[in-house]
């Protein structure tokens, strides 16, 4: 298949002063309050936050499995929250979903899973165990046709549930911590797969998790959501840089292995590095420069997106003419910094 994707400024869904309220009077709770996202055709969007932070309501919202208390989401320029019955069904088709929990048909086979959602859209069983072969070709699984869940590991699974989720030829595909049940190199398999539909399809994905290594392996952009709202939204790579909001550092030095244990009083300097900085010997010109050495509180790097990042956290001497040299000699090789705390 020749590569499809191509990633435009023209929305395909857009969620607006989306607002969802369970419960009523004294007992009522708000999930979600003001949210607002806008989310590109043939992008990779990562919705992201900790438990009980309202992401996988957000999800279920796009596709009305959960309906908004207030609010509207538009859906390849319609508002599918005004939709009902046979409209809505047939605009469902245009979105698929996959789960955590697979959410396979146990008495089915590989093959009756992915024909499924074909008979529910009445196509004829010839055309629809045709398609439903095709699928299974696509994620791998071509010689799994027969086998029933039982006899799948998880990730076989969740691949009979991606095909099932293309069935309809929908575009966009809701993944709701999809990879959340499955071990890491598992993981890995799963997230190139959907990066691979996105690309020759022309998918637009959206990844619900809780995961920020997830996020930085596959996504274009990313919102946070914290406290049942949208706190940050921005590029993998400018959130990580430059992480605006408390939500935001948490899940990255979370996801990077760094301890809220560790304490460390005086001035902490937390300097990230791009692909282009990471070969340079940096710290090491800096601490010429300056003639002071500095403390290495922390380091890691990470792939965002292909692209290799990094980020140390330093601590700072006390004299305050060789803290001025040092930010000065990294302003003049362009470095991104930002003076904290750190103890997230």
């Amino acid at each position: 298949m020749a590569e499809k994707n191509m990633v435009t400024d023209n929305p395909i869904i857009q969620i607006i002063n989306l607002k969802k309220v369970f419960g009523n009077g004294d007992s009522a709770v708000t999930v979600l309050d003001n949210i607002n996202i806008s989310i590109n055709r043939g992008e990779i969007f990562g919705i992201i936050g900790l438990s009980g932070a309202g992401k996988s309501t957000l999800v279920r919202c796009i596709n009305l499995l959960e309906k908004p208390t207030t609010g509207n989401i538009i859906f390849d320029g319609r508002d599918i929250t005004l939709l009902s019955g046979r409209e809505l069904q047939h605009v469902r088709r245009s979105i698929g979903m996959i789960f955590q929990s697979f959410n396979l048909l146990m008495q089915r086979t590989a093959l009756g899973n992915v024909c499924f959602p074909l008979e529910l859209a009445g196509v004829p069983r010839k055309e629809a165990r045709i398609r439903a072969k095709q699928l299974l070709e696509t994620v791998g699984l071509a010689d799994k046709e027969n086998s029933y869940p039982s006899q799948l590991s998880g990730g076989q699974k969740q691949r009979v549930a991606i095909a099932r989720a293309l069935a309809t030829n929908p575009k966009v595909l809701l993944c709701d911590e999809a990879t959340s049940a499955l071990d890491p190199n598992t993981t890995q398999s799963i997230l190139e797969l959907l990066k691979e539909l996105n690309n020759k399809l022309g998918l637009t994905v959206v990844i619900i998790t809780h995961e920020m290594k997830v996020i930085e392996q596959i996504c274009n952009r990313v919102a946070i959501i914290a406290n049942s709202r949208i706190e940050e939204i921005g590029t993998v790579d400018e959130v990580f840089r430059h992480p605006k909001t408390q939500a935001a550092r948490k899940l990255i030095f979370s996801a990077s292995g760094y301890s809220e244990e560790i304490k460390v009083t005086g001035r902490l300097l937390r300097i990230v590095f791009d692909g282009k900085s990471a070969d340079e010997p940096i710290i090491a010109n800096m601490i010429l420069k300056s003639k002071a050495p500095v403390n290495i509180v922390f380091a890691n790097t990470k792939n965002i997106d292909g692209k290799v990042f990094g980020q140390m956290i330093l601590k700072l001497p006390e004299d305050p003419e060789t803290v001025r040299m040092m930010l000065s000699y990294l302003d003049s090789v362009n470095l991104t910094y930002e003076e904290g705390k750190f103890h997230v």
